[in-house]
């Protein structure tokens, strides 16, 4: 979608992280990822900003990922890489597994995007937490004895809140042990113009590109201006802008966040 000329037609790259473990301990593989806003030019004469208020066009994203994710899941269970149990055994056989496939294009999948919490800087403080550590930290660790072991963990399913487990020390081993990567196996990997064998080139070149073109005050000029409000600004004396709204869950879950972030440091 990057490279097409209609959405951003530009040579991206990102870097990915992958942690495997939830505050639990259990299995909970997933990827965080962090993409410059923009990209270098097919020529890398110059860097091209993105044309919409987000990176890609949100609407297209989550069409492009149903297609990407469907046709994974085609790709498995042709190589019979794909495993059924109990009621979805019967999937196994050739009929029934494309009938299951076929209506999930007849809805939208959710792709959600906002602004990041805090700011790009914060999003990177947030994942230098994960770059280059285990799946528990000292900190959390409350006792061992009897043969058990005791730990804290955030229950993120009911409001963040801190609870204190308490599982047997096999048990305990059993869930570590889930999170310590094959001999071998890379956990951070590189994409686009971050790869490993072009970084050095191409960060230079953005940096030179960037510092002759300055980024464009509005990509999307029609869009409308951030009201305004009677508010002065406590330290310049200016209007202050309203630049976002949050209910008192949002406040809640972004006080929490910074407050884990400093606990952190």
């Amino acid at each position: 979608m990057a490279a097409d000329p209609q959405h951003l037609g530009a040579d991206i790259g990102f870097l990915s992280v992958l942690p495997t473990w939830g505050q639990n301990l259990q299995a909970h593989p997933h990827l965080h990822c962090v993409i410059p806003a923009g990209g270098l030019s097919p020529d890398h004469s110059r860097w091209i900003h993105p044309q919409h208020r987000f990176f890609l066009p949100v609407k297209v994203l989550r069409r492009v990922f149903r297609g990407k994710f469907v046709a994974g899941l085609k790709r498995l269970f042709r190589h019979r890489k794909l495993y059924f149990q109990g009621k979805l055994e019967h999937l196994s056989q050739p009929q029934p597994f494309p009938a299951f496939l076929r209506p999930l294009f007849r809805q939208d999948w959710v792709v959600y995007a906002k602004p990041p919490l805090g700011g790009p800087e914060y999003v990177l403080q947030y994942l230098a937490r994960y770059t280059h550590r285990v799946a528990i930290s000292n900190h959390r660790l409350v006792s061992r004895a009897d043969g058990h072991v005791t730990f804290r963990w955030k229950d993120y399913a009911h409001g963040n809140k801190k609870r204190k487990m308490t599982v047997t020390a096999d048990e305990f081993l059993r869930r570590f042990l889930l999170h310590v990567w094959p001999r071998g196996f890379v956990r951070i990997r590189h994409f686009g113009f971050l790869s490993a064998r072009r970084r050095r080139q191409s960060i230079a070149i953005s940096r030179q590109v960037l510092a002759e073109a300055p980024r464009p005050r509005s990509p999307t000029p029609t869009a409308t201006p951030p009201p305004v409000t009677t508010w002065p600004c406590p330290c310049c004396g200016g209007t202050m802008i309203i630049l976002e709204k949050l209910t008192a869950q949002q406040l809640r879950l972004r006080f929490a966040e910074w407050k884990d972030l400093l606990d952190s440091s």
